[in-house]
């Protein structure tokens, strides 16, 4: 199986298009070790041919010109694509909106929990996507799902999506609810398990996750490989650099560093490879010669990049 980070920034981008602070305004100037990144996505592959999209982010049509695994083959036809299907982890802004780029009459599928199938349903802007050609199938929790063609056909792999701490999408927020989660239900926030159905080996992806429960906690001992929201380094830290006033726990994304961080409660756990990703562009750890980069390097953590490769 092959995994592709095709976004590893969180909403926005990095440089997010209106941020002036000073790793945005490093990352537009070309400066060595401050990568430009596209908003989160990840794609994976397990027969060679069929492509799986984790999350379709406004920046999708960017992505696949730059992934020439994801472009139609030459000798295809006139329309056609090797991507079989987008799988969501939430109804955020940064993992919907693309779906509006892949409007063009083309056969794939959409996986989703029923939550979030409910919010493409309820916005009728989605209808773009011909529900003759684009299926919407549900993810039921705790269930293996083999993830099909529009046509039914195997494209060997398999997901299983499991409910993990969050929030509801921003715009589905309800005040009313402040005090318990702004009206949050289960399914709004999923992780991943993805393996290939000849291999043993899998990766976990949770690029949103509000907190390191029990639950959690057990699912990922002894995983091959886990993709994990690595949005703010530090609770308090887009109030800190002075560009917000939420902290990362507000947005439902557990920060890295810290006692209380996702570093720290991941440590005991039997992970062979563990990758950031989803990261804002107040994050310290976007600039691989600071302190807070070589930090979770020596904790055993990567930083995710766009275009980094992962083979299991």
């Amino acid at each position: 199986m092959r995994l592709k980070i095709l976004g590893s920034a969180a909403g926005g981008g990095f440089p997010q298009w209106n941020c002036n602070f000073d790793l945005s305004r490093a990352a537009r100037k070309g400066v060595e070790g401050v990568k430009p990144r596209t908003q989160s996505s990840l794609a994976a592959c397990a027969n060679g041919t069929d492509w799986i999209i984790f999350n379709a982010s406004p920046d999708i049509r960017e992505q696949i010109a730059s992934t020439p695994e994801l472009q139609p083959a030459e000798d295809a036809p006139l329309r056609s694509t090797p991507i079989s299907a987008i799988v969501l982890t939430n109804a955020d802004v940064d993992h919907i909106a693309g779906l509006l780029s892949l409007r063009e009459r083309q056969a794939f599928v959409i996986y989703a929990t029923r939550r979030v199938l409910e919010v493409l349903e309820q916005n009728s802007i989605f209808n773009v996507l011909d529900r003759s050609l684009v299926v919407r199938r549900e993810l039921v929790l705790n269930e293996p799902t083999s993830i099909l063609s529009s046509h039914g056909a195997s494209t060997g792999l398999t997901v299983e999506a499991f409910a993990v701490p969050g929030k509801v999408a921003l715009f589905l927020e309800d005040p009313a609810y402040a005090d318990t989660g702004f009206g949050t239900k289960t399914g709004d926030t999923i992780g991943l398990r993805i393996w290939s159905e000849a291999a043993q080996a899998a990766a976990f992806y949770v690029p949103g996750c509000a907190a390191v429960d029990g639950d959690l906690k057990q699912r990922l001992h002894e995983a091959n490989c886990l993709l994990f929201d690595g949005t703010v380094y530090t609770d308090g830290e887009m109030i800190d650099s002075g560009v917000g006033p939420k902290t990362g726990q507000r947005m439902g994304h557990l920060h890295i560093s810290g006692p209380d961080g996702s570093a720290a409660a991941l440590a005991d756990v039997d992970i062979a490879r563990r990758i950031y990703v989803h990261i804002n562009n107040t994050n310290p750890i976007l600039d691989e010669r600071s302190l807070e980069a070589a930090w979770v390097r020596e904790t055993g953590w990567e930083v995710g990049y766009d275009g980094m490769e992962i083979a299991l």
